[in-house]
């Protein structure tokens, strides 16, 4: 055993006799593992006791012990991470500006269930054999999705998915060269005129990144209501309603899935509703919302935009046997107007590659899309079409073919 591990036993037995809240009383932890540090540092230079060789670096990792999460809270901590997983205890990976990369960190498997337990402590979420899968949200705003065998074949499968606020507005990602200027523009012109956006993409590609700088766009006087799995999206305005799923109890009861959080959200007065992604029979809920005329965004896994337009056409078919391609066809066409399309580069770099409008025409169950913006030449341009509802656009007093010729400079 390390002088580490000694001190972390000695600061949680301090702790238990004088019931600190290490969640709470930071500072109070802080002074209570300093001196322990100091005292143990004093003791092994008379006794046989593993030496410190920094009390510094000491604190710290005494403080990840007790009151963070351990040999991963330095990943946790480094800005520049994104993204840490575990395939089993002596695999941990992270990744950096989208590339992944194998860590020297290696964990007994006691240790990965150790941490998984301490993480779900949060969020009151559990993970068991009856509920194999968990979705929680880490004290910073991180989502956690964890994996127990047998489902997995001999450990836990974990991945961390930190919250990194690097951009929450448009004219951020232009700065990163995700998006063109005139690209950006135009959106911010979409949103403020309360068209119906579709974010599209692969996994990791930053589809809530980009739709969380698509409700920076939004104006202030709305309210909005946003429906998530776990928590990720954060609206910087005031009048705004945030909600997420909840797993089933242990007797298999008061689970709330997404497509509830759609319906109690109609009965809360948004201005726009929000969805974090469509995955299921929720789409046709939000298709009905939209299509009544309440202005709203989602995000959805897709390989382009023209499949992101035929997968909101399938998707609401698993909400029954009475729900018919028949109906649910113009009604997607009437109710997404816009579907941008992001992707992850081998680079690592994520870039808006297409934007299309969805003008609602529809022939032969083939629902009419026009390209707004493409990436030719490793560059967002501006392409031949036209987004729908050119009169809203004027009623929120924006002169879009102007816009679009360029005259937004």
């Amino acid at each position: 055993m390390d002088a580490v591990a000694i001190v972390s036993g000695e600061v949680r037995e301090l702790i238990r006799r004088e019931g600190i809240d290490p969640g709470r009383d930071s500072a109070g932890l802080r002074r209570l593992v300093e001196a322990a540090i100091a005292a143990y540092d004093e003791r092994s230079l008379t006794r046989a006791l593993p030496p410190l060789a920094d009390t510094r670096q000491a604190v710290k990792r005494v403080l990840d012990e007790v009151s963070g999460f351990g040999p991963l809270q330095p990943y946790l901590d480094d800005p520049s991470i994104e993204e840490i997983w575990i395939n089993d205890p002596g695999q941990i990976f992270i990744a950096r500006s989208g590339v992944s990369e194998l860590t020297t960190t290696v964990l007994s498997d006691q240790e990965v269930r150790d941490l998984v337990e301490r993480m779900l402590k949060f969020s009151g979420r559990r993970v068991d054999l009856a509920s194999p899968f968990v979705d929680a949200m880490l004290p910073d705003g991180s989502r956690l999705h964890a994996v127990i065998p047998d489902i997995t074949r001999s450990s836990y499968a974990v991945n961390i998915r930190k919250f990194t606020v690097v951009s929450t507005r448009l004219d951020d990602l232009v700065t990163l060269g995700t998006l063109s200027p005139h690209a950006a523009e135009f959106l911010k012109a979409s949103v403020a005129a309360g068209l119906n956006i579709l974010v599209s993409g692969g996994t990791q590609a930053g589809k809530t990144t980009l739709l969380n700088c698509l409700l920076g766009a939004v104006p202030a006087r709305e309210r909005i209501i946003t429906c998530e799995e776990v928590f990720e999206l954060r609206v910087a305005l005031r009048d705004c309603v945030a909600m997420q799923c909840r797993q089933a109890s242990l007797e298999g009861t008061g689970e709330i899935p997404l497509r509830r959080l759609v319906k109690e959200a109609l009965r809360m007065r948004p201005n726009r509703l929000i969805v974090g992604e469509v995955r299921q029979a929720e789409s046709l809920d939000l298709l009905l919302a939209l299509n009544s005329g309440l202005p709203g965004m989602a995000t959805v896994h897709a390989n382009s935009a023209r499949e992101a337009v035929v997968k909101m056409c399938t998707l609401p078919l698993l909400a029954g046997e009475n729900v018919s391609a028949r109906f649910i066809v113009p009604t997607v066409a009437s109710s997404i107007d816009l579907v941008v399309q992001i992707r992850l580069d081998a680079d690592g770099r994520r870039r808006v590659s297409e934007i299309i409008g969805v003008p609602g025409r529809v022939e032969a169950d083939v629902i009419e899309t026009t390209e707004i913006f493409a990436r030719r030449h490793d560059r967002l341009s501006r392409a031949e079409g036209f987004p729908p509802h050119p009169e809203r656009y004027e009623q929120a007093g924006i002169d879009i073919a102007a816009l679009l010729r360029g005259g937004w400079r």
